[in-house]
C-alpha cells in the first residue's frame, strides 16, 4: 500500500518525465550535430543548438522507451533525423540553404587561395580562366551560407 506522500510523488512526476531525460542525456549529440552545421554554414552554433534540442525533444516524446530489444544507441539513430530535419528547415525558410555547383566551389577555393598568395582580385578570373561576369556570379554564389545536401 502506498503512502500519501509516495502517491503525491508519484502524481507530482511529470509525464515527460522520461522523454525529458532522453534529451538532457543526448543534448551532446544535439550539440554536436548543430556545431557540424555552423561550420559547414557559417550561422550561429547556439541558434543551431536551440534547434537540434527542439528536434530532440520531438523525438523524445514520440519513442516508445518500452518496446523490447532497444539499445541505448537506438535513440540517436531514431532522434537524428528529427534534429537535422528541425535544422534544415529553418536553414531552408530563412534562406540560408542553397547547393552550389561543386566545380564553383573548387574554382572559387582557387581564387581565394591566388588572393591569399597576393595576386591582385582583378586578375583572378583570367588565371582560372573565367570571365569577369562569372567570377563575380561564381563569388556570390559561394559567399552565401551553404549546407551541402546530398543527393
Amino acid at each position: 500500500m502506498r503512502t500519501i506522500a509516495s502517491r503525491r510523488a508519484h502524481r507530482c512526476r511529470s509525464p515527460h518525465a522520461a522523454a525529458d531525460a532522453l534529451v538532457v542525456e543526448h543534448l551532446p549529440f544535439a550539440a554536436k550535430v548543430a556545431a557540424n552545421y555552423a561550420r559547414r554554414t557559417g550561422h550561429p552554433r547556439e541558434d543551431l543548438e536551440q534547434l537540434a534540442a527542439i528536434g530532440l525533444i520531438k523525438a523524445s516524446r514520440r519513442y516508445n522507451t518500452q518496446h523490447p530489444g532497444r539499445s541505448p544507441n537506438h535513440f540517436i539513430a531514431y532522434a537524428r533525423p528529427f534534429v537535422n530535419g528541425e535544422i534544415t528547415h529553418y536553414l531552408r525558410d530563412k534562406g540560408f540553404l542553397i547547393s552550389v555547383p561543386g566545380r564553383w566551389r573548387e574554382l572559387h577555393a582557387r581564387g581565394q587561395k591566388l588572393l591569399r598568395e597576393g595576386t591582385p582580385a582583378s586578375q583572378i578570373p583570367a588565371r582560372l580562366g573565367l570571365s569577369m561576369e562569372r567570377w563575380a556570379e561564381i563569388s556570390a554564389a559561394c559567399s552565401v551560407r551553404v549546407v551541402e545536401m546530398g543527393t
